[in-house]
């Protein structure tokens, strides 16, 4: 450095901007790897975009909202779907949320079953188990709701038995030392202590369900995802798009209230 030079600071040091040219360098490879293979071209998609916002001016808007009567009993059935699906799922998921922590579990052998069985039943999306109930049972809101059952169920459970898992183990062993049975222990000391992440993993599967149900609908769970299909088969865009925002407008209405209920609730 020159004499009379102001010592200059570099904002990060010289190994973190290596590893993150690196990590730039190797997300870029990726992208062109994964552009070549499902011969993806971004600049014929920003080319096209004229007919892309074409059809959105003249196909979509403005909006339609005819037939309300049908529109307004299949927001009903898509709501009643989301929230009898969460509500049956919480029931079992509790339950069997107790019976798979390592720190309540009756049973150690248990645990290792119904986590597995709970991983199986999340991670297959609710359109996949739509389409196999739509083979079984036909078209329906039953079908909806189970699809969205399922899934939820195993979401719960691994949500729940990381919330017991996360309470204090202090507290479970002191219960233990002291001779309170496995019952009191759960309902004294378990319970008070997760309730709170109970709410918060209960609220935010109902805001999933609520999204979900529009696609379980979509593809044969009935609600008002089948009717605004029902509109886009019969080529009636203009009635679908508002059928679209009104479900935009529920699932931001929904999301306004359970955060709100988180804040009442929780805090």
């Amino acid at each position: 450095m020159r004499k009379g030079e102001a010592a200059s600071i570099p904002v990060m040091a010289s190994a973190q901007k290596r590893l993150y040219t690196i990590a730039f360098l190797v997300v870029a490879a990726l992208f062109f790897l994964a552009s070549l293979i499902t011969q993806f071209q971004p600049f014929e998609l920003l080319l096209k975009m004229e007919n892309f916002w074409l059809f959105i001016g003249q196909d979509l808007f403005p909006p339609q909202f005819q037939d309300g009567e049908l529109i307004w009993q299949g927001v009903w059935q898509t709501l009643c779907m989301a929230l009898t699906a969460t509500a049956i799922s919480a029931v079992f998921a509790l339950v069997l949320a107790f019976l798979g922590s390592y720190s309540t579990t009756p049973w150690s052998p248990l645990t290792k079953v119904i986590r597995a069985v709970a991983s199986l039943l999340r991670n297959i999306p609710s359109l996949i188990w739509t389409f196999i109930l739509v083979m079984a049972y036909g078209i329906g809101t039953t079908v909806g709701m189970l699809a969205l059952l399922i899934n939820t169920c195993g979401f719960l459970i691994r949500s729940f038995i990381e919330t017991i898992d996360e309470t204090g183990n202090d507290n479970l062993e002191l219960m233990k030392s002291v001779g309170a049975g496995y019952l009191p222990t759960i309902v004294q000391c378990v319970i008070p202590s997760a309730v709170p992440g109970f709410i918060s993993w209960l609220l935010y599967s109902l805001e999933v369900n609520i999204r979900a149900s529009t696609l379980v609908g979509a593809v044969g769970g009935g609600g008002i995802g089948l009717i605004m299909m029902g509109f886009i088969k019969s080529f009636r865009y203009h009635s679908a798009m508002g059928v679209i925002l009104l479900i935009a407008a529920i699932v931001i209405g929904v999301d306004f209230l359970t955060n709100y209920l988180r804040k009442k609730v929780l805090v």
